[in-house]
């Protein structure tokens, strides 16, 4: 019996202008989206609301650089507008124009692995698959 259908890390990576970069054990995604409402004197409750904008902040654990980005040189601390691709059975995520706010690491010899990153994305879009 095969399994098939679940993503794996190399379904979770990094990309820069087209080019993975790193691939990803795990994330945690998280969009908050303001919003304001609209008093009228008199009223003792708003008389509308209106949606504000959207932002995305997602936990990546577990980063590995490709062999290419390595051998580039790659340097998560010097990634910016990058792109996170999620792809899962049905869709592919894409998270654009990416910047990381918090990069937190455990030192192996050799290793270009970054326990955690931290990363507000700009925009989310979803393509079926």
């Amino acid at each position: 019996m095969s399994v098939s259908g679940f993503p794996t890390s190399s379904d979770i990576y990094l990309e820069v202008n087209g080019k993975k970069v790193a691939v990803v054990q795990g994330y945690t995604a998280k969009a908050s989206k303001s919003s304001q409402t609209v008093e009228a004197f008199g009223e003792k409750e708003p008389v509308a609301t209106f949606a504000g904008q959207c932002t995305y902040t997602v936990e990546l654990t577990r980063l590995y650089a490709t062999d290419e980005a390595i051998s580039d040189g790659i340097n998560f601390y010097e990634l910016e507008d990058f792109s996170l691709v999620i792809c899962k059975p049905d869709r592919k995520i894409i998270y654009g124009n990416c910047q990381w706010s918090a990069i937190s690491e455990e030192g192996q010899l050799n290793a270009m692995v970054a326990e955690r990153m931290t990363l507000f994305a700009g925009k989310r879009i979803e393509i079926a698959a």
